[in-house]
């Protein structure tokens, strides 16, 4: 049987669809791979540590956000074929994340950024825009964001309280998967961004990290 080939407008109704699923909470999206948190019990948290446990898994799920977004602008617009299905596992991989740190803010009795919808039509932009430039470029912003994501995971560590045990498992998998995302896409030719490039790239997610924290 042959691939189906999608259309440009059948695979702008797709990322519309997707983009709906991942910015609606409560959405039919599941994991493949079950949450590293089921098997742990939840943790003695006082109210204090609840509140600072939501809010970094909240900074977290929006991290998901910006990367399916950003996966799905840059499949989109991506000149070769194995380049577009990279992008596309990856985005599906991802998924997991976005449903894992989902499942921890509902147990911690907290909320999503009411911010995604923005930071997701700007991360869709900007991957869209990365494509279009050239597939070595895209792969060399997957790499770049990753490695900021990976830095952000790694401070959560040592920023969540150490009774949460569920959510620290979570973001540990999620560190993982990050760096192996990252070598991925270098190995797949992506290029190298100079240092400026990556610290402009470090005060955008500051931002970003911020105000998702808060809101």
């Amino acid at each position: 049987m042959s691939q189906i080939r999608h259309s440009f407008i059948d695979n702008l109704i797709i990322n519309a669809d997707r983009a709906l699923r991942t910015l609606v909470a409560g959405s039919d999206m599941t994991s493949e791979r079950p949450s590293p948190a089921l098997p742990l019990s939840e943790g003695d948290l006082s109210e204090t540590e609840r509140k600072k446990s939501a809010a970094l898994m909240r900074v977290n799920h929006t991290g998901e956000v910006c990367a399916q977004a950003l996966y799905q602008g840059q499949a989109l617009t991506a000149k070769l074929p194995h380049v577009r299905a990279e992008m596309e596992h990856a985005a599906d991989e991802e998924i997991d994340h976005l449903v894992w740190c989902q499942q921890r803010i509902d147990a911690l009795g907290s909320h999503t950024s009411y911010l995604n919808p923005m930071w997701y039509g700007l991360s869709f932009a900007i991957g869209a825009g990365a494509g279009l430039i050239s597939d070595k470029v895209s792969l060399g912003f997957v790499a770049a964001t990753e490695d900021q994501v990976c830095k952000h995971l790694q401070h959560h560590l040592a920023e969540l309280p150490v009774a949460d045990i569920p959510s620290r498992a979570v973001v540990s998998q999620m560190l993982d998967d990050e760096a192996r995302h990252a070598d991925m896409a270098l190995s797949a030719g992506g290029y190298r961004f100079p240092a400026p490039v990556k610290g402009v790239m470090t005060l955008v997610s500051k931002v970003m990290t911020t105000a998702s924290y808060r809101l």
